[in-house]
């Protein structure tokens, strides 16, 4: 259930109250009438008590939490920490739109909801590999390897990169980008992962170094909303970007693993 299923729910709060109330005068919790006493009385009021409870949770999660297929964008692109100010490396980088080559690449996963139906998840532009070239582009403009600024543009895939104005291509493909959650009573459980093969060419002595990244995160929240997928998947990127700067580094115009 998210926010806008709980104000559908809040409208019709006094109808189902009333509703619940009534249990109190149905005949069928108390057939001997006057005559309950003692033990009686108690099971008599537990009964109606846990019909009630039954009776609101099944109304709670009822409303509004029906899937209807619509698509939600995702933006994770995010402010990026700036590193205290030095001037760029003088190594010029070239990063290209990643290459997807998921098995599913219409979308990036959806929600199953608990009353049946599905939400889909994308980003915004439908195109991975944009996004994920970008994100490193912008991380690498700020706090890259060593903490430092690095001089970095996205190009499209195929453009000719020469020694004039370029020392390393960084290029890739997406096997796994992924994005679901699947509605609960009282609560969604949120998971994305990441997998994705990140080449880097250096032009100067023509040598390619080659890292595969992965990694994978879930959550579990009570109030649901499309940002705890954005915010999840946003964080799972970064962790993603994180290790390939830590299995790599810069040495002499060229970028090296580090072990």
């Amino acid at each position: 259930m998210n926010r806008t299923d709980w104000r559908v729910f809040s409208a019709a709060c006094p109808r189902y109250l009333s509703l619940i109330g009534d249990l109190g005068t149905l005949g069928l919790l108390h057939p001997w009438g006057d005559q309950l006493q003692g033990g009686c009385i108690v099971k008599q009021t537990r009964e109606r008590l846990g019909l009630g409870i039954v009776l609101t949770a099944s109304l709670l999660m009822g409303a509004g939490c029906a899937g209807t297929g619509k698509t939600f964008y995702l933006d994770l692109q995010q402010k990026q920490a700036v590193a205290q100010y030095q001037e760029p490396e003088s190594v010029r980088i070239v990063i290209e739109p990643f290459e997807d080559r998921r098995l599913e690449n219409n979308w990036l996963g959806m929600r199953t909801h608990l009353w049946g139906g599905v939400t889909y998840f994308n980003v915004v532009g439908e195109r991975p590999g944009d996004v994920i070239a970008q994100s490193l582009a912008d991380r690498l403009k700020t706090r890259g390897w060593k903490g430092r600024a690095w001089t970095v543009r996205v190009v499209s895939s195929g453009a000719v990169a020469n020694l004039n104005d370029t020392d390393i291509v960084i290029s890739g493909h997406l096997l796994d980008f992924s994005a679901n959650a699947k509605s609960r009573f009282f609560s969604t459980v949120v998971s994305t992962s990441s997998k994705m093969v990140i080449t880097a060419r250096n032009l100067g002595d023509q040598s390619t170094t080659i890292r595969m990244v992965e990694g994978a995160q879930r959550d579990t929240v009570f109030w649901f909303s499309e940002a705890d997928v954005q915010q999840l998947l946003a964080a799972t990127l970064k962790d993603s970007i994180d290790r390939y700067l830590d299995d790599t580094t810069i040495n002499q115009k060229a970028l090296r693993p580090t072990r």
